[in-house]
Parts: structure tokens; C-alpha cells; sequence
């Protein structure tokens, strides 16, 4: 596509850059750069707070296809939509804890949902008072998500929900769950599927524990359904998987751009590592810096020329195959410049703290699930080989 900012561009960025720089002070400034990769559950209560923020400016929902204002929201261009991405990450304003809602689950109700549907959950999200998680993923349903053992029975006019979901962010602060369901037993893998909307707030039927990673830290949950009320379905009985579907298509697109801000300043990070202890003067390290940068340009130009559009079933696959493994490298990166003081930790060790870890400590810790979470690369490659270069389909 012929990308390029416009003088209506630019007028919407500087909008956007005078707005931000009102508004992001005080205890939200306080949070800058914090909600990303590895310290997603930080500060959530000020960032729940900054949600709300965002939302009184009209700034959540820039991208849901629906005439301006119907739900509080502006709408913006594709090229408006980067520029407040943009301008977002320049002024490094916290980790959103909204995204699910109106980046995934927004769209999904959008183009699959009922009028109801839309009038009860959009106007919430768009004030950013009621926030998301995504139940898909299951302990024997990552990558083959078809494979879901989670149920749904009938009862009245919604469903109960009994089962397991992990790797859920940001489940034990999520208001509603959006869950890929079994609701037809009679039914295999990708048929038979429906897809929920589930209340978090259920005691006695929703259990939320996290999960401890090796980082530390415990930005992902298992979800414990028993029994759980699901007044809403998406789409109809039966046609969760095409709405599940039409949802991952929807995680790529602006968002990738968004992404690749955040990469650019830990590469920024990295190198600045690599000044200040001499690794710089290593030319095997020096020319691998170099070729991160140029494959993050790459990714870049190669998510402007596909922003916006449709058709392309691979767009999707390469995308994630290209950040996964670039940003694994990174994480390695920053280990390698630091030598053998990339083993030491900030702060001494103490039984009260056994260890902590630096910001580059956690990026490579956080980066080694990179090329499996959101579909693992051997799943990314099947899809490419049965969809696009229609090679024969894996025997499952």
C-alpha cells in the first residue's frame, strides 16, 4: 500500500501529543514504560485508573469500524491509528491493561456480535471501566486449540461453563472473560464450539491462580471454570470457531506496529549496554546489533505494506514467526553484551528476596517463551504449508 502521514495526520499527532502531555502526570507518569513483557502486573490499579483517562479523552476504540461516537469513541484512520501508537510509546505512557477489550474482543462484537451485544459491552470498554481476558488455551490445547476439553451445557437462557483455561493475563483483575467453549459433545475438534462471555466476579465457581515463572514475576493465570454463568454467545451455538478465528486475525494489523515501537526501545536499551561495557568493540557482537536493527526496519516496512489488508492467510503467520524469533534474539543480545556480569543481579541476595532481576535480565528471561506462546513457530510454519503453499494437511 502507498503508506505515507498526511496533513490530517500530522494535525491528529499533535492533538494527540498535546493531550497525552496534559494528562500523563502525576502517579501515571510515575508508571511510564511500566505494563510491558515481564512487568504486566505492575501498577495495575493506576493503570486501571489511566484506562478511564484514556477513555474521557475518546481515545480507546480508534480502530472499531462504527460510526464516530456511537459507543464514546473516536474512530481514526489506519494512518491516525499509528500515529497515536506512536506518539503513545514516545512519551512511554503505561502498559495498557484495556488492550484485550478493544483490540480483540471490540472488533470480534463488531463484526459478529448482536446489536445488544454491542450497546451493553462497547460504551464499558470505551470508558475503560470493564476490563477483558482471553480464555482460549488450555494445558492440552495450546497451539491446537481445537483440541479445548472446556464444556458448556444449556441452562435457561445462557450456558455454565465447567473447565480449565491457563496462560490468562490479567485474569485476576478482568472484570468478563471471553471463553472458546465446548457446547455441542457430539461434536470434534474445530465444530461444535461456542464463544462466551463469562463474569469473572463468580466466587465459588471461578478460581484465578497465578502462575510463578522463572522471571519471577506472575503475568499469566490458570482459570478454573466450575459451573460458571455465560449469559452471552457470540455469533450462535456452534459458531465459535469462525468467531475465534476472525479474532486472532484481529491481534495483528496496528497492533503489530505497537509492538515494534516497544522492540525498537529495548534494542535502544541493548545498545546502549553494549556502549557503556565495550562490547562494541566486539565486531561479531557489532554486527549482530546491527542486524537486529535492520531486521526491525524490515518488520516494519513489511507491517505498513499489509496494514489494512484482507486475504492474505499467511500475513498473519509470517508476522508472528518474524517478531518471535527477532525478538528471542534480542533477549540473548542483551545477555551477551554484558558478559559474565549478565549473571549478577541488581541487589544482593537474601532469603527475603532470593533473587531480583534487571529490566535486560527479564527481557531475555521473558523472550525464551516468544516463539511458542500466541501459537508456538512449528504451528505458524502448518498453517503457511496447508494454507498458502497448499501442501497436504497434517494428519491430527
Amino acid at each position: 500500500m502507498d503508506f505515507g502521514f498526511g496533513h490530517e495526520d500530522e494535525a491528529f499527532r499533535a492533538e494527540a501529543r498535546e493531550w497525552l502531555l496534559g494528562h500523563l502526570i502525576g502517579a501515571y507518569a510515575e508508571l511510564a514504560g511500566v505494563g510491558g513483557p515481564g512487568s504486566e502486573h505492575l501498577g495495575v490499579g493506576v493503570r486501571r485508573a489511566w484506562e478511564r483517562e484514556l477513555g474521557s479523552g475518546g481515545w480507546i476504540g480508534l480502530g472499531w469500524e462504527c460510526a464516530e461516537g456511537a459507543y464514546g469513541n473516536r474512530v481514526g484512520s489506519l494512518t491516525q491509528q499509528v500515529v497515536w501508537a506512536e506518539e503513545y510509546a514516545r512519551v512511554r505512557a503505561p502498559g495498557r491493561v484495556g488492550h484485550i477489550g478493544e483490540n480483540l474482543l471490540a472488533p470480534t462484537l463488531i463484526a459478529a456480535g448482536d446489536e445488544a451485544q454491542r450497546r451493553r459491552f462497547l460504551p464499558a470498554i470505551a470508558r475503560g471501566e470493564e476490563l477483558w481476558c482471553q480464555g482460549y488455551s488450555e494445558p492440552e490445547a495450546g497451539s491446537d486449540l481445537a483440541g479445548l476439553r472446556t464444556v458448556a451445557v444449556r441452562d435457561g437462557g445462557g450456558y455454565r461453563v465447567s473447565g480449565q483455561k491457563i496462560w490468562t493475563s490479567l485474569a485476576g483483575e478482568a472484570d468478563w472473560c471471553f471463553v472458546l467453549a465446548r457446547t455441542d459433545p457430539g461434536e470434534r475438534r474445530h465444530r461444535g464450539l461456542s464463544f462466551l462471555l463469562v463474569p469473572m466476579d463468580q466466587p465459588g465457581r471461578i478460581e484465578v491462580r497465578p502462575i510463578r515463572q522463572m522471571s519471577g514475576t506472575a503475568e499469566f493465570n490458570e482459570v478454573f471454570f466450575d459451573g460458571a454463568r455465560a449469559p452471552h454467545v457470540v455469533g450462535g451455538e456452534g459458531a465459535g470457531w469462525r468467531v475465534a478465528m476472525g479474532l486472532l486475525a484481529r491481534e495483528r494489523g496496528v497492533s503489530t506496529l505497537v509492538q515494534q515501537i516497544g522492540f525498537a526501545a529495548e534494542l535502544a536499551a541493548v545498545i546502549a549496554a553494549a556502549v557503556r561495557g565495550g562490547a562494541m568493540r566486539d565486531p561479531v557482537l557489532r554486527e549482530q546489533l546491527v542486524r537486529q536493527w535492520a531486521e526491525l526496519r524490515v518488520m516494519r516496512w513489511n507491517a505498513l505494506r499489509t496494514l489494512g489488508a484482507a486475504g492474505d492467510a499467511g500475513a498473519p503467520s509470517v508476522a508472528k514467526l518474524l517478531w518471535g524469533g527477532w525478538h528471542q534474539r534480542l533477549g540473548e543480545l542483551a545477555m551477551r553484551v554484558r558478559g559474565a556480569a549478565a549473571a549478577l543481579g541488581p541487589v544482593d541476595w537474601s532469603a527475603r528476596a532470593p533473587y531480583e532481576l534487571d529490566t535486560l535480565q527479564r527481557l531475555f528471561l521473558f523472550t525464551r517463551a516468544d516463539t511458542l506462546y500466541g501459537g508456538s513457530d512449528e504451528i505458524q510454519r502448518n498453517i503457511i504449508a496447508e494454507r498458502v503453499l497448499g501442501l497436504p494437511r497434517l494428519e491430527r
